[in-house]
């Protein structure tokens, strides 16, 4: 129901082609996560028309996306993350349904708060890199590769936002499930969206934070990854990612309450 709400809503933006956003890719960028009920998405897609394109690959605006994540059997990535490392990473293949097109990629957080992402096309295959990504991976990780496996699948569809007047990038994910590779639960969060604005560099001048702050609307620390993985794998410690964790219970409370 609420995806043909937000197709529509997306349908009344001005589009951009993905030739044209090269200079908002942002490999090297601050992030900003916002995390709300998709009941909001709507509204929120009305209210910046006119300040913002959408990205328009072969007249589809809201694209599959499939995410998978590596992790050490020690969860190394996931628990820099838990342990608050201002330094941390996460190697994922991340596959685009629509043109079946894959990559690899290496996703750095350093210690100025900026996110550096660096990737090369390759497929996947379970189980083993190949020597292009083992290469990759050794030229710009200290991990070894052969103690990376799949751990998390994440599913979601993605709307991408682009500023007319402002120099960011944001994209609206939705539709949101996950299955771990250990095991065969799967968890759907049809009741959750998760926002990203993406710039060059700080800024409070946003026109997307002032929409959203007008909407309630406000930043929040939040990894699909950590948080899926925590719901999917209960010996793992998970203390430091409680407040995400309430935080998706409240939203899925809210949600349900309105039926």
């Amino acid at each position: 129901m609420y995806s043909n709400k937000i197709i529509a809503a997306l349908s009344t933006l001005r589009p951009i082609g993905l030739d044209a956003i090269s200079s908002v890719l942002f490999m090297n960028r601050i992030d900003t996560k916002y995390v709300f009920s998709i009941r909001k998405l709507e509204d929120l897609i009305n209210n910046v028309n006119g300040k913002y394109q959408v990205l328009d690959i072969c007249n589809m605006r809201a694209l599959p996306y499939r995410t998978i994540y590596m992790d050490t059997p020690e969860f190394l990535f996931y628990y820099q993350h838990v342990r608050g490392e201002l330094e941390r990473l996460k190697i994922r293949f991340r596959i685009y349904e629509s043109s079946g097109t894959t990559f690899l990629e290496i996703k750095k957080k350093t210690n100025k708060n900026r996110t550096i992402k660096i990737r090369i096309e390759n497929n996947f295959s379970t189980g083993f890199f190949d020597n292009n990504a083992i290469n990759f991976i050794k030229d710009h990780t200290h991990v070894d590769s052969t103690q990376v496996k799949p751990v998390i699948v994440n599913q979601f569809t993605r709307a991408t936002l682009i500023g007319l007047n402002s120099n960011e990038r944001i994209t609206i994910d939705y539709n949101i499930s996950f299955s771990g590779t250990f095991n065969e639960e799967h968890v759907e969060m049809p009741y959750l969206a998760v926002v990203e604005l993406k710039k060059e560099g700080y800024s409070s001048c946003s026109p997307f934070n002032i929409i959203l702050k007008q909407m309630g609307i406000h930043p929040t620390r939040f990894s699909k990854y950590c948080v899926s993985l925590s719901i999917l794998n209960n010996s793992l410690r998970k203390n430091n990612l409680k407040p995400g964790l309430l935080l998706l219970n409240k939203i899925e409370n809210e949600y349900n309450k309105s039926y």
